[in-house]
């Protein structure tokens, strides 16, 4: 399939422009830069929807950049209803894996797609749940030692050697990569940008 014109992803993970091009879709991609603090009180869903709708206007309002429709998506892990981002050193990804050893947490991404053409953003939060084998730590020291854990949420990545912790999902297996797919590409077709089967 030809690259459809005009779409742009608001992201320098080369995760989600993968994601894209597992359905044939290929994206510019321009990195947005916004701040992810989390804001006193917010939930989750909401803090995802709110970044990835600001990615993707951030972008889309650059005059420089060309295109019409503008992706934005985040993903965080949240376990027991804190949120956890991407680890600040060993030590933080340490104390992330071993809270996460042996049970279950929440995975969310937002995602949002705006046309600059009609000024429309559709966007949303998917949740999958995932669960983790116990962890020893002799596991943990070697999953880090593999500089893998530094620059994901949660201090993992399904994708990548962090799936040997991982028995087991519920939900969608693009959404704990990092984008909600199928979402995506809903949106995309109702705002017109795409027909996968035309």
């Amino acid at each position: 399939m030809p690259p459809p014109p005009g779409i742009v992803l608001a992201s320098a993970s080369p995760r989600r422009r993968e994601l894209l091009a597992q359905v044939g879709l290929s994206a510019e991609v321009v990195p947005a830069d916004v701040d992810e603090t989390v804001l006193t009180g917010e939930f989750p869903e909401r803090h995802v929807i709110r970044l990835s709708e600001a990615k993707a206007m951030a972008v889309a309002c650059r005059p420089e950049v060309a295109g019409r429709w503008f992706i934005g998506s985040d993903t965080v892990v949240v376990r027991d209803g804190s949120i956890l981002g991407k680890p600040s050193g060993a030590e933080e990804a340490a104390a992330m894996l071993r809270s996460l050893s042996g049970r279950s947490h929440e995975v969310v991404s937002g995602y949002a797609v705006h046309d600059r053409d009609s000024g429309r953003m559709l966007s949303g939060a998917v949740v999958t749940r995932v669960w983790f084998k116990m962890l020893t730590e002799r596991e943990i020291a070697g999953y880090l030692a593999t500089g893998e854990p530094y620059d994901k949420a949660g201090a993992y990545a399904i994708q990548g050697l962090g799936a040997f912790m991982v028995p087991r999902i519920e939900g969608s297996y693009p959404n704990v990569v990092g984008l909600p797919l199928c979402e995506v590409i809903a949106a995309l077709e109702e705002c017109g940008a795409v027909n996968l089967f035309s």
